[in-house]
């Protein structure tokens, strides 16, 4: 009997952890296609862990890491020096 509904909990989860995946790549697919994306880079299985906007060039200025190209740090890193002070 608890064997029977931990099985029903897992699967609920895990149909919930695929539902919320579905909704992500629907999301991203509708953000790339708003943006003139070419049609074949906005096929499903591209946005299962990637977002729509990011191009993959680490020098692009969009997608770098601001430490590596301007010398900054992140907004990130910014925020938490201004609350260490306070503390």
């Amino acid at each position: 009997m608890k064997e029977l509904y931990m099985d029903e909990i897992s699967e609920s989860r895990r149909s919930k952890r695929r539902s919320e995946t579905d909704n992500f790549i629907k999301k991203q697919q509708k953000i790339a296609r708003s943006h003139n994306v070419p049609e074949h880079e906005y096929e499903s299985h591209r946005y299962a862990k990637t977002k729509a906007m990011n191009c993959g060039d680490p020098d692009c200025v969009m997608c770098m890491n601001p430490r590596k190209s301007f010398k900054q740090k992140t907004l990130k890193e910014k925020s938490f020096e201004l609350t260490e002070k306070y503390w």
